[in-house]
């Protein structure tokens, strides 16, 4: 008995960094925390004492399922309904992983997050584990059982293909709620000049209800569009109300390492939006309304402490 708990001790040290891992994979909480249980049932079944280094063999097994699974995540994204976008995790979430550097904070920001749903698989992986763990290119190559010069091949094109978006900005938590109390401010003020002013002019505004919750698919493309829409989507109605079944309270917070606003009802987390934030301003605003995205930002919330008032109640 003694030796099985030693086992599942020593996966247990290990889950932090592969949930980690499998979200920055997947952009999904649920579907890591499914690739981590993988991964252990095969560790459980797996000769123990034959494994030489089982952080090693604990990551390769994991990644790989990953691999499997965003080459048939591809197909069901052709026919979910609507824009698809990560699963945000709010402030604190251990499964944000190691945020040390600014590389790591920015390989789990939500902003990247969407820019790697662009590459292949192989290239998301050599990404992640490089650039957020700091793997060697030498336990990549194992890992993906590829060349150290093909990591390194994969790794530069995957870096081009995320460094050739907006240049991001690193905020902490202080400017990132000052952030967002000036852009409820203005989003809450019936007018669309003030949002103008906070948006670059190549701004968008995206949502993701997954066919539960309404979201327009097409994105809002530049800053009088986005303003306008923004403008509609934070005014009060009594329609908006019932169909989320409350008065919702609007509160500032980060969520992957970014600005960002959540909308509970009675307590319920009903939506958060992520501010991607350059020098030059907001260039998008990304909201997830979809319920079976919110489940991890719920438990989280529910676990909290609240008891600052919202900024406001719409």
């Amino acid at each position: 008995m003694a030796l099985i708990m030693s086992d599942v001790d020593r996966f247990e040290a290990a889950r932090p960094r592969l949930e980690a891992i499998a979200y920055r994979l997947l952009g999904s909480a649920s579907e890591a925390e499914d690739a981590v249980q993988e991964t252990f049932l095969r560790w459980q079944a797996a000769d123990v004492e034959r494994i030489e280094v089982p952080e090693a063999w604990l990551t390769k097994v994991l990644t790989n399922y990953c691999l499997n699974q965003l080459s048939s995540a591809r197909a069901r994204r052709e026919t979910y309904v609507g824009r698809w976008l990560p699963e945000p995790l709010l402030a604190g979430d251990p499964m944000l992983g190691p945020a040390d550097t600014v590389e790591q904070r920015e390989s789990v920001s939500y902003a990247v997050l969407v820019l790697l749903e662009r590459l292949s698989p192989n290239e998301r992986a050599v990404y992640v584990l490089r650039e957020a763990f700091d793997y060697p290119h030498r336990e990549i190559a194992a890992i993906l059982d590829i060349s150290e010069a093909a990591s390194q091949q994969i790794y530069h094109r995957a870096k081009k293909h995320v460094a050739d978006g907006e240049a991001r900005t690193d905020i902490d938590e202080g400017a990132a709620r000052r952030i967002v109390e000036e852009f409820l401010t203005a989003a809450t003020s019936g007018r669309t000049e003030p949002l103008v002013r906070l948006l670059t002019q190549e701004a968008v505004a995206v949502g993701d209800g997954g066919g539960k919750v309404p979201a327009r698919a097409k994105a809002f493309e530049g800053a009088l569009a986005v303003a306008t829409f923004l403008r509609g989507m934070f005014k009060p109605s009594d329609a908006k109300r019932a169909h989320i079944g409350g008065v919702p309270d609007i509160y500032a917070t980060t969520a992957n390492g970014e600005p960002a606003i959540v909308a509970t009802v009675d307590g319920r987390v009903v939506g958060v939006i992520c501010l991607e934030v350059t020098g030059e301003g907001i260039v998008a605003v990304r909201s997830q309304v979809n319920p079976d995205k919110l489940t991890r930002a719920n438990e989280r919330w529910a676990a909290g402490d609240h008891e600052e008032a919202p900024l406001y109640t719409l």
